[in-house]
């Protein structure tokens, strides 16, 4: 197994302490491969994506980069590039990316660095949660003693702040933070549509007077997350073979994972791409609590359950593909056999309920109609017309989508449904499994074996206000 790379141990104290680690060696590589080099470097390497789509980021950066000199080579005023790295995490079940932060934000900053020379931007964003206070600390001094030193160029980098809502850390959601707006998704992805380009196609704002009369540069943008790009980091310092000999062939290099529900210690930790499920978790969360077997794991809230007899699963995107699921940001919640998987279900419909923006119709109502029917059946009172009603809003929440929210919904809720049968007819029968008030993890800490959830959530409403609040 390769050592940890992203999460140093000891933690980076300062850019001295980062330079004496060898940090620096990613961006003066780049230099000397120039942009469309240092492109190809990622490329080669297979780096994918680790914001849980896992598309390919030298391909993502070369969009940005063409679709820069489509709209007139990217130089002059009109035609601005922007990198934006996405710190603004989430996803329930997952921590990798404030860990990396608090271990050594430098590589992170580096990577952004590295990015925007890539693609010709002169300005970056790093896009956090107002809430976390150590993460912003710990990002603040990287971006000024990195930028204060020369050794990442001249790029500008901002540390930009944003509301505890799930929508931030939707890449479009990010971009409209950053503007100044709401995390209202938009329909039109940021390689082609970036930021400061506003025009009737983003969220529920036009342009400040209210009628566009010019149509404004494109302002392609690169968004990666801080795993990424700390990785990114890596593979400049260490050569693409490097990244390509740890992992599998086509989900190269290492992830970190996380792991929190009904195991001995919530950890965080670096494994090679392809580790099987059950081992990932022994690995990182020291496995299920004695006495109990695994029920389920729910990797976040964006991917089909799989049950305990699929614990051989690869962790990787295609081994998690092959068995109906995906990797997502590896973000693992592990459920025993004390688990209703009724009420699992019950409360990721709530949450995703609770955290769409109401843009789509469909989305929002129907993510509200199966969370009512859920209540209904995880009391015992459901008939089979409100397994009907649930089935047909699972099969047209996603109608208009403008991000991926409604998909999950559908996705991750009838895929508990139908993986546990016996539940759902006790359910409707009147004999619900026993709850146990499970709760949604999204994680405020975790360190030392203890994972700390957001107790709030519980009490936020569907239009992001909070019960006695």
């Amino acid at each position: 197994m390769q050592d940890a790379v992203l999460l140093a141990d000891p933690s980076v104290t300062d850019v001295t302490n980062y330079f004496e680690r060898g940090g620096g060696a990613g961006f003066r590589r780049a230099l000397g491969l120039g942009p469309g080099g240092t492109i190809q470097e990622v490329i080669l390497s297979g780096l994918r994506g680790r914001g849980g789509g896992g598309f390919p980021t030298g391909r993502k950066w070369q969009s940005v980069r063409d679709a820069a000199a489509a709209a007139g080579g990217g130089e002059d005023e009109e035609n601005r590039t922007f990198v934006v790295c996405n710190g603004a995490e989430g996803e329930p079940s997952t921590f990798k990316d404030r860990a990396i932060l608090r271990a050594d934000p430098y590589s992170v900053v580096e990577g952004v660095a590295i990015a925007a020379f890539a693609v010709g931007a002169d300005r970056a964003f790093i896009g956090v949660k107002e809430r976390f206070e150590t993460e912003i600390e710990r990002l603040a001094v990287a971006v000024d003693e990195l930028s204060g030193s020369g050794a990442i160029g001249d790029v500008t980098i901002q540390v930009v702040l944003g509301p505890d809502a799930y929508l931030y850390g939707e890449e479009t959601g990010l971009l409209q933070v950053i503007e100044g707006e709401a995390p209202l998704p938009r329909n039109v992805p940021p390689y082609i549509h970036g930021l400061f380009a506003t025009v009737p196609t983003t969220g529920w704002s036009a342009s400040p007077a209210g009628v566009a009369d010019t149509v404004p540069a494109s302002n392609p943008t690169v968004v990666n997350n801080v795993e990424t790009l700390a990785t990114v980091t890596q593979v400049l310092a260490r050569g693409p073979e490097w990244h390509r000999s740890l992992g599998t062939p086509e989900s190269p290099g290492c992830i970190v994972a996380t792991v929190v529900g009904d195991v001995v210690r919530p950890g965080v930790g670096e494994v090679e791409l392809g580790t099987p499920l059950g081992e990932v978790i022994e690995r990182v969360g020291g496995g299920v609590r004695p006495g109990h077997e695994i029920k389920a794991v729910l990797s976040g809230v964006a991917n089909p359950v799989l049950t305990g007899d699929q614990l051989d699963t690869p962790c990787s995107y295609e081994g998690m593909a092959a068995v109906g699921s995906g990797l997502g940001a590896a973000g693992f919640l592990v459920l025993d056999e004390t688990a209703s998987m009724v009420e699992a279900a019950q409360m990721i419909s709530r949450f995703l309920y609770v955290e769409s923006c109401g843009q789509c119709p469909a989305c929002k109502l129907g993510c509200g109609a199966v969370t009512e029917r859920l209540d209904v059946l995880a009391a015992g009172g459901a008939t089979p017309e409100d397994l009907d009603t649930i089935a047909v809003r699972l099969l047209s929440c996603t109608d208009g989508n403008r991000c991926y929210l409604p998909v999950q919904e559908q996705r991750v809720v009838a895929s508990i449904l139908q993986a546990f049968p016996d539940e759902v007819a006790a359910a409707l029968d009147g004999r619900p499994p026993p709850g146990r008030g499970l709760q949604v993890p999204k994680l405020v800490d975790l360190r030392d074996g203890r994972a700390t959830v957001d107790e709030r959530q519980a009490r936020k409403r569907p239009d992001w206000t909070y019960e006695g609040e």
